[in-house]
């Protein structure tokens, strides 16, 4: 049944123009109204996926979501034989009543991408995930799952349109292909339903296999602690990667670290990336070259890593955590068969690239023996890199035997000796994704989200944007942290992958050249604690685009959502980003912003740096007009209001965090707003770091800062010239606490939060 409505526009910019067409004037399409059923009502399978192939078993399930239907689906797939990996392919059936389809694909063997169709199903490269908007307005989410057994499922598309199963079974035993299927009245709902179950199927063969049971015990033996505020993912860290380029040694290391500090950016993370280590076959290609030894190069390191170590952190005191690179299987080319480690681990030559590999019965001492060394060094934590290089392997025995080994043996050495310290890079791969990625019995991990930040690449730039804030709508349901990559803040897109990275939810690292700073953008992404270290101010919840059916050459403005707060009274906040080629402008609506379901609000613009008047959903008076240029962003935040009575009126005021931050909100831990006896209203905020702390007063336009207002900074009165009404809006107060700080000439406690307390007369 089409319940779907389509329509355009007409409109005039003032009462003395014409009227015109929108998508006469934009270049857009006509818009569509789905209209979903009043009542969910439940429907077989058969109802959304049409001629399933009777080798599927289904059995229908109950979700951990509100009116959702779920089903599972397996079907057998051949054992390999010898070298041979046994294959299948079933027809999960042709997608009924769609109107749009979004896909995740495996863009190449280490990385996820989206795709996206009308009408007919179609996709270029194998895909994880299927998801399609129907007629009658409902979500359908399919979920290839691997990782269980020895079996990788995926789909594929036929020429009529039918969703395919396809499934690789490395196994001596026939496998089984998994497929989960979730209906439900959003993609949000429907997407969590396949992604829950995913999870108790993998989770309850990690438990059988006693994979679950030695992570475990390897948690236990770990060094991880609690850590107040600040971790491993919530400091501003700097890469050499693409500042310092291949040809690393210490000295670039050091002049790096000198150029940030005479600059005033104090990182407190460093990842020394790729080519630090000892390798053979120099001069050749690097998927040509094997990890020797544990200890560093020679050549750019010549007293070795432990001696690099102590003199960056001797010249850098504000230095919390270092990590190295090294790629899963120690390089691109893996293993030396001349080298030192060779030596003293048993090796086996695999089938598929000519690479020699740590054997996986002996993966687990080199992992211990390597990590160990790193911690003699002095290094804390890792990039683990090329991960999909397990997925190269073609042997169904190398696979077999080494897939989720060497997986295991890492997560394993990375808890007991990193505290889970560990960038996971280049892992998308299906069987590390459900098998690593998705249980949570560990602490969460950080996993690269997307291909890598190509500075030289013009056309990269918006993609990567869009294809993380795509990809996010499965890594936000697995234990992990997305990482959007690092960037440079020299780059003509700086601002625009800044701020990107503000709303990820992620951690942030620069790669700047030396010299080359953008110190401003720093500042905005950043803040400083009582302490002297560097935050960046990491929204709680994942970012995601805010419609995963919309396609990055739909000429439409990029919206990524995220939260900080209670789910339905927290701060909203929206980054909307133009990644097409022309100038783009949309309305903005209350409703756009997650975490603001219930209550009134004020909308304010990072890049404007205005605030609109207080409203609700349910009023409709929150509409913002985004006009954005090519390469334009906008970080918009939704701050709830508060109202209390005052001599038969009342105050409103609502807490914006810290300002000139993009994702000031975040800075945020914790806010009281009471009446006292004596009348004053006092607003007490507890934040993570230093800033300019603003607070939204509904008349503060007409009040006396010296005679109305009193404010405490840790208790102690803080300096009138720190405080001042914003420039541009008369009701923002804005209160200079680095300033006052300083001013006061107080240390730092024990905690690193920073308490203010307001007094409003």
């Amino acid at each position: 049944m089409d319940n779907t409505v389509q329509f355009t526009l007409k409109f005039r910019p003032n009462r003395d123009s014409p009227w015109k067409w929108a998508r006469d004037q934009f270049s857009l399409g006509d818009g569509s109204l789905y209209y979903q059923p009043a009542i969910f009502s439940e429907h077989e399978l058969p109802h959304f996926f049409a001629d399933t192939s009777s080798m599927f078993e289904i059995q229908q399930l109950s979700a951990e979501t509100p009116k959702t239907q779920l089903w599972s689906l397996t079907a057998p797939v051949q054992a390999a034989s010898g070298d041979q990996s046994g294959n299948s392919t079933h027809i999960l059936g042709l997608p009924t009543n769609f109107t749009r389809f979004f896909a995740l694909v495996r863009l190449w063997s280490p990385w996820l991408a989206p795709r996206h169709g009308q009408k007919k199903f179609s996709i270029d490269k194998d895909a994880i995930m299927v998801a399609f908007l129907r007629h009658d307005g409902m979500h359908v989410v399919a979920l290839a799952v691997s990782g269980v057994d020895d079996v990788m499922s995926t789909f594929i598309h036929d020429k009529h349109g039918n969703v395919v199963v396809q499934a690789r079974n490395d196994g001596e035993a026939e496998g089984v292909t998994r497929v989960i299927v979730a209906v439900a009245n959003s993609f949000d709902v429907a997407n969590g339903a396949v992604m829950y179950q995913a999870r108790r199927t993998v989770m309850s063969f990690a438990q059988a296999s006693g994979e679950l049971q030695a992570e475990m015990d390897a948690l236990e033996k770990s060094d991880i602690k609690p850590q107040w505020l600040e971790g491993w993912s919530d400091g501003l860290a700097y890469c050499t990667w693409n500042g310092l380029g291949q040809d690393l040694t210490e000295d670039k290391i050091f002049d790096a670290l000198a150029s940030l500090k005479k600059n005033d950016i104090i990182v407190s993370n460093l990842i020394i990336d790729d080519n630090w280590q000892s390798l053979d076959n120099e001069g050749q290609n690097q998927n040509f070259r094997g990890m020797t030894d544990f200890e560093a190069n020679k050549k750019g390191f010549p007293n070795g890593m432990k001696s690099t170590i102590e003199k960056i952190r001797e010249e850098n005191p504000n230095m919390q955590h270092i990590a190295v690179w090294h790629a899963l299987l120690g390089y691109w080319g893996a293993i030396s068969p001349n080298g030192q480690l060779a030596e003293d681990y048993k090796t086996v030559k695999v089938n598929g690239p000519n690479w020699t590999c740590i054997d996986p019965d002996d993966i687990d001492r080199w992992y211990t023996d390597f990590y160990n060394f790193l911690q003699f060094c002095g290094i804390d934590s890792v990039k683990t890199d090329a991960q999909f290089m397990l997925d190269q392997l073609q042997s169904a025995k190398d696979r077999r035997r080494m897939i989720r080994s060497y997986q295991d043996a890492w997560s394993i050495a990375n808890l007991r000796y990193l505290g889970a310290r560990a960038i996971s890079c280049m892992s998308q791969t299906p069987q590390i994704l459900f098998h690593s990625q998705l249980p949570t019995n560990k602490p969460q991990l950080c996993v690269r989200n997307s291909d890598d930040f190509f500075p030289e690449i013009e056309s990269s730039h918006p993609w990567h944007v869009f294809c993380n804030a795509a990809n996010s709508h499965f890594s936000r349901h697995c234990n992990v942290l997305p990482d959007w990559d690092m960037f440079q803040t020299s780059h003509a897109w700086a601002h625009f992958h800044a701020a990107a990275r503000c709303v990820s939810g992620g951690p942030i690292y620069i790669t700047d050249t030396p010299g080359k700073h953008d110190v401003p953008l720093i500042r905005q992404m950043t803040a400083k604690t009582p302490r002297g270290n560097t935050v960046i101010l990491r929204p709680p919840h994942v970012g995601k685009s805010s419609n995963p059916y919309t396609a990055y050459d739909e000429e439409k403005l990029l919206k990524i959502d995220t939260y900080v707060g209670m789910a339905k009274t927290g701060t909203g906040i929206l980054g909307i980003f133009n990644v097409s080629q022309h100038p783009l402008t949309e309305i903005v609506l209350l409703d756009d912003f997650p975490g603001t379901e219930e209550g009134e609000y004020v909308i304010r613009s990072h890049v404007g740096e205005r605030t609109s008047k207080p409203s609700t959903r349910k009023d409709g008076k929150a509409i913002i007009t985004e006009s954005l240029g090519i390469k334009g962003y906008d970080i918009l935040s939704a701050y709830a209001v508060r109202r209390y009575p005052r001599d038969g009126n009342e105050i409103a005021v609502a807490n914006l965090g810290l300002l000139g931050k993009m994702s000031g909100a975040a800075a945020v831990v914790n806010t009281i707003i009471s009446v006292e006896k004596n009348g004053r209203l006092k607003v007490w905020t507890s934040l993570k770091a230093l800033g300019i702390y603003g607070l939204w007063i509904s008349d503060l336009a007409s009040r006396s800062i010296e005679t109305d207002l009193m404010g405490l900074m840790f208790g102690k009165p803080i300096p009138l010239d720190c405080v001042r009404k914003s420039d541009t809006d008369p009701n923002v107060l804005e209160i200079d606490l680095e300033s006052a700080w300083k001013e006061s000439d107080q240390k730092a406690g024990w905690s690193n939060e920073v308490a203010v307390e307001i007094f409003i007369q």
